[in-house]
């Protein structure tokens, strides 16, 4: 089996990123983290997960993130499963965070989409049928 550890992000700040993440992953805790350098430049660096996975948020980022209604190469988005879409949409709202965009009408399945802090475009999807063919219906 092979699952996903960590997406790693480079960021502007590292305490605006974890403001947004602590309110998604209440239960999530800052595993570690320290000062580096990468290719030169310092920066500072946390991970923030649980014992199985993790954000880990790089700070020094420089520039915009790609334009997401654009075409150019990049992370489009990453997606989280939750069973509680409301609980999150609710403390994101608390903390000044507005859904972007709604997915799309299924019966099988809820998706909101967020942009974080500095422009990652986060998916959060509540499957409401543990039916593979229901849960990946594409029509």
């Amino acid at each position: 089996m092979i699952q996903l550890e960590h997406i790693n992000l480079v960021v502007k700040d590292i305490s605006t990123s974890l403001h947004f993440y602590q309110a998604i992953f209440p239960h999530w805790r800052i595993r570690g983290g320290d000062k580096g350098s990468w290719y030169g430049k310092p920066r500072n660096w946390v991970h923030f997960g649980d014992d199985y996975q993790y954000l880990s948020l790089n700070d020094s980022g420089e520039g915009e993130n790609r334009n997401l209604s654009g075409h150019q190469v990049g992370l489009a988005h990453f997606a989280f499963v939750t069973h509680d879409l409301q609980g999150i949409i609710n403390r994101l709202k608390a903390i000044g965070y507005d859904v972007d965009k709604e997915g799309a009408d299924n019966p099988h399945r809820e998706n909101v989409y967020y942009i974080d802090p500095d422009g990652y475009e986060v998916e959060f999807v509540q499957y409401k049928s543990d039916v593979p063919s229901e849960r990946n219906q594409y029509d």
